[in-house]
């Protein structure tokens, strides 16, 4: 019996190992010789605006040092109706808060098989919604899979993915993203750094921070696209095609980077129940039979996630409030990310219970009402107490304690986090620090009596992370 218990220790070891080689490294505050300085938080609003044709990008000042420390830039994206923000691409990943508004996405990866196609005769009374109601398509298209979003609705888009949204909708699409700059998948630098397909433009709107940027004079959207680089000869041949069409994709024409569209955009969504091509899940083994879903890539993962759904929120409350969570195990392709997001609302006066994140920075976007949040560093001293109001963001770096209490419209944001699986550590309820210590070890670590300790322990054991509003008996 020894050789089978040594051979499964072996086994054992080997998987330890392999799990650690492809578990993703999350080196997140910047290299050795980097000193971060976190003694002042703050909530703050964008510090920057571009106005474009079809909307707005609004941008927070990503070299203060708490954005610098924790490596990630927010941006706030507004699209009009009819409008299209361009396809781009970023060496980073990103999460995506839609706010408001509904519309399309493209989130588009090489190599990946194109499922739609609008080429294929329809019979009467059979065709797409799209084609019905703006006639027949001019020319056949066959596309990768598209993705209507909803308010409340989280979008992963992985480094290097090309992505655009598209507004077809009758009000604002507002969506609220952040791109992880310190990411494994970025071998670049903590410098944003979008790369355009289509358009470009010149500054158009205020930058108070342009000239402050740490020497940096030049805004992050005095930019070109990438083909506006290229000789314009060199560009026809590679498409093979009309050096005139090249060059039309190598002006900006000062569009910006946000388009109104002249005729409303025809494509084919899963909402107008016609795919023509098998997704891969779908298709048959070359033996038959169909594939059970392990043969699944990154081709066919999903990559929007509703924070709304009542019936899928983790803790909900009716006195205190509720939590959604999405990481890796409700949405697989954040274990690529290494990314995850909350969404929680506090009733009015509702706590949330002090905490710490674990394996993550908390980057927070205050979607509704106001709450008084308090963050305390690792040497006892306060860096964050503020009313933080819609609009705003805060960080809360890992390993950093931190609380809210709602004020009298109640607390509703949504949480941006750099892991796959956060885990937090509260020190108050059922699930707490001090529901697992020993009472001994209680009483003598703040010199208070027995029963006093019990209290601490016991007095929210009916509940975790969100509290309700009360005032508390002591007990003697």
């Amino acid at each position: 019996m020894a050789v089978p218990n040594k051979l499964l220790l072996g086994l054992f070891v080997c998987l330890l190992g392999t799990t650690a080689l492809a578990t993703p490294r999350s080196p997140r505050l910047g290299s050795a010789t980097q000193m971060c300085n976190l003694q002042r938080l703050t909530a703050s609003q964008p510090s920057e605006r571009y106005e474009y044709e079809g909307g707005t990008i609004e941008l927070w000042n990503v070299y203060e040092d708490q954005f610098q420390c924790v490596g990630v830039e927010p941006n706030r994206k507004t699209i009009r109706p009819n409008s299209l923000s361009l396809p781009s691409f970023h060496p980073y990943p990103r999460l995506v808060f839609i706010e408001q508004g509904q519309g399309i996405i493209g989130v588009h990866f090489p190599g990946c098989a194109e499922t739609y196609d609008t080429g294929v005769q329809q019979g009467q009374g059979q065709g797409p919604r799209r084609m019905r109601e703006g006639g027949q398509f001019g020319q056949n298209d066959s596309h990768q899979k598209l993705h209507r979003f909803y308010p409340g609705d989280i979008i992963a888009i992985p480094a290097g993915a090309v992505s655009w949204t598209y507004n077809d909708g009758n009000q604002d699409v507002v969506a609220v993203a952040m791109r992880d700059l310190n990411n494994p998948a970025n071998q670049l630098d903590m410098q944003p750094r979008p790369f355009y397909l289509a358009g470009g433009s010149a500054s158009q709107g205020s930058s108070p921070f342009a000239q402050g940027r740490k020497g940096q004079g030049q805004s992050p959207f005095d930019i070109q696209n990438i083909f506006s680089g290229f000789d314009t000869e060199l560009l026809a041949e590679a498409f093979n095609s009309d050096p005139q069409i090249v060059r039309a994709m190598q002006e900006s024409r000062n569009r910006g980077l946000i388009v109104r569209v002249q005729q409303p955009m025809q494509f084919i969504t899963p909402e107008e129940q016609q795919q023509f091509r098998q997704p891969r899940q779908q298709q048959q083994r070359p033996g038959g039979g169909w594939l059970n879903g392990i043969e699944e890539t990154i081709c066919s993962e999903k990559i929007l996630y509703n924070l709304d759904s009542q019936r899928e929120a983790d803790i909900s409350s009716r006195q205190a409030g509720k939590l959604n969570y999405v990481n890796q195990h409700k949405m697989p392709i954040l274990a690529y990310l290494d990314l995850s997001a909350e969404k929680g609302y506090l009733q009015p006066n509702a706590l949330l219970s002090p905490h710490w994140p674990m394996n993550n920075h908390v980057v927070v976007y205050v979607l509704n009402g106001d709450a008084r949040v308090q963050t305390v560093s690792n040497n006892g001293q306060t860096v964050l107490d503020q009313q933080v109001n819609r609009g705003d963001i805060f960080v809360v770096p890992q390993f950093f304690a931190t609380t809210a209490r709602a004020g009298q419209s109640g607390f509703e944001w949504v949480a941006f986090k750099t892991s796959r699986s956060p885990m937090k550590s509260p020190v108050a309820g059922y699930t707490s620090v001090f529901r697992a210590m020993p009472l001994d070890v209680i009483t003598n670590a703040y010199q208070i009596s027995p029963s006093q300790a019990q209290c601490l322990k016991t007095n929210r054991e009916a509940e975790s992370i969100l509290f309700s509003p009360q005032l508390m008996s002591p007990r003697s």
